[in-house]
């Protein structure tokens, strides 16, 4: 007889942060239409590229848990805040939502070590190193914006030029349903 998993606190943190990353993927849709809105195609494809990324994060989870008989519920997300007084407010509500996201890989990562958990430990590695960038280039983004103060071309020019300078050259987990 095969015995259902129990729910652990690491397995229900990592049910909540298949919604927090679909929500993240959201708000950072919302800050590129805005951006667009405001013909800021640099800052626009910048943030519909990360909207991307936070996108397969959650799948990458939900792939995880297939994989380990987890039972997945894809929860619905908040509505993201869709406008800013300018690319500086934008880029600190970004930067201060990656270190909310941080945070919170963090705890499932204590999480699973504490429940001896190291499957779950090892998948909340790659994570971690993701954070460690996201927050690094979300701050050169917000130093960039304030330099730029109302200069909004400057910051522009910045990312025409400058390419996203992510570097986690471990292999990311597997995509539930592929990358996009």
């Amino acid at each position: 007889m095969i015995m259902a998993k129990k729910s652990s606190s690491f397995t229900e943190l990592l049910s909540a942060q298949v919604g927090h990353e679909f929500a993240a993927s959201q708000q950072y849709i919302a800050i590129a239409v805005w951006a667009d809105a405001k013909d800021l195609p640099q800052l626009a494809g910048r943030f519909y590229q990360h909207s991307l990324g936070e996108r397969n994060h959650a799948m990458m989870m939900v792939q995880y848990m297939l994989d380990r008989d987890i039972p997945v519920t894809i929860p619905a997300v908040p509505g993201p805040q869709a406008e800013f007084d300018g690319p500086v407010a934008a880029l600190r509500y970004a930067l201060e939502q990656e270190k909310q996201v941080t945070r919170q890989i963090e705890s499932m990562f204590q999480a699973a070590r504490a429940e001896s958990d190291p499957l779950g430990e090892q998948f909340m590695l790659w994570f971690l190193r993701e954070q460690v960038e996201e927050v690094a280039n979300m701050s050169t983004l917000v130093a960039i914006a304030e330099r730029a103060n109302d200069d909004w071309f400057r910051i522009e020019e910045y990312l025409a030029r400058e390419t996203d300078s992510s570097s986690n050259t471990g292999t990311p987990p597997a995509v539930a349903g592929g990358a996009v």
